[in-house]
């Protein structure tokens, strides 16, 4: 086994390994958390220095992170937040939660991506984990990211290690949060697969491992997209029965009886929170390289697109 791989597991395993967590937002936060009551030393980065300042004091932004478990974490100095990014070159393992937005145009914005990218590859040592945890098209991994870490010279797989595992948090969830929620991994290589793997299985109720970052990375954009094309279809039969008659809500609760073949979604103004309006996509996007136009996804966003006006119309149609 690689001498480097070799080092780093057994830090992981003694949860020795430092952890560094990039974009303190709802997906980064409870990560760091997670790790934090796991028994792992973890810094958090983030350009946003009223972030950073909030979380030295203690105060958290999050509603199911509370100020008393970051103050107990801080009085222990297991943890500390930082917009000093030379501090990556302290980490074993760096975890990328950033946004990955649509752009004016539609297309993919992997700018927070690819900029934080770039700064970990300017402290970039031998030995180090990078994973990306953001929701991204199939290749950012393999082919945006790992030509600017390997740009100093390190290669990936053997010299540093790389890997994909989509972040599934579900803020409010009350019944799963980061850790008893299953992980999806793809690394570069078998080592790289290796080592995140097992870091994840320090934190994780159950890893679930796949052969490529790409694999890892459609994995999250089939969650997404089934939801997003399953919210559609029930928006439309809303509209089809409402026309007829039929009261949709009886129909998914008569459907719902059945005890195999059919999982219940409900209608609504359209789809809300970041992911599903926008990870479809960046499928989308990435489909056109490969001459395939998705007809489903852009129904199913044209029609959940269509749906708040939809309500207003039906709002303002309402007697008094």
């Amino acid at each position: 086994m690689n001498k480097e791989v070799t080092k780093l597991l057994k830090k992981i395993e003694a949860k020795e390994a430092r952890i560094g967590v990039i974009g303190l937002g709802y997906v980064g936060l409870p990560l760091v958390k997670t790790f934090l009551q796991k028994g792992f030393r973890v810094t958090g980065f983030d350009i946003d220095q009223k972030k950073i300042d909030m979380l030295n004091r203690g105060r958290s932004y999050i509603r199911h992170i509370s100020a008393a478990e970051l103050k107990d974490f801080l009085g222990r100095k297991k943890f500390k937040a930082s917009s000093n990014f030379q501090g990556l070159r302290d980490i074993d393992a760096i975890l990328i939660c950033v946004p990955t937005p649509l752009d004016g145009h539609g297309s993919p914005d992997l700018s927070y991506v690819l900029n934080s990218t770039i700064t970990v590859a300017e402290h970039i040592r031998k030995g180090q984990l990078v994973i990306l945890e953001s929701t991204t098209y199939p290749g950012t991994t393999d082919d945006e990211m790992l030509p600017i870490l390997e740009a100093g010279g390190l290669r990936g797989g053997r010299d540093s290690f790389l890997a994909f595992s989509p972040e599934r948090e579900d803020p409010g969830n009350k019944n799963f949060s980061t850790a008893t929620t299953p992980k999806v991994v793809g690394g570069l290589t078998p080592d790289c697969l290796r080592v995140a793997k097992a870091l994840y299985d320090q934190i994780i109720v159950r890893t679930v491992p796949v052969s490529s970052t790409k694999a890892a990375e459609s994995t999250k954009l089939l969650e997404n997209i089934f939801r997003s094309v399953n919210i559609a279809l029930v928006n439309e039969l809303k509209m089809i029965f409402d026309r007829m008659g039929i009261d949709v809500w009886e129909v998914i609760r008569a459907a719902s009886s059945k005890p195999f073949g059919f999982m219940p979604f409900y209608p609504g103004p359209g789809l809300g929170g970041h992911c599903i309006p926008l990870d479809p996509f960046y499928l989308t996007w990435k489909a056109k390289e490969v001459d395939y136009q998705t007809k489903f996804i852009e129904l199913a966003g044209e029609i959940n697109t269509f749906m708040p006006y939809y309500v207003r119309e039906k709002t303002v149609a309402a007697p008094p």
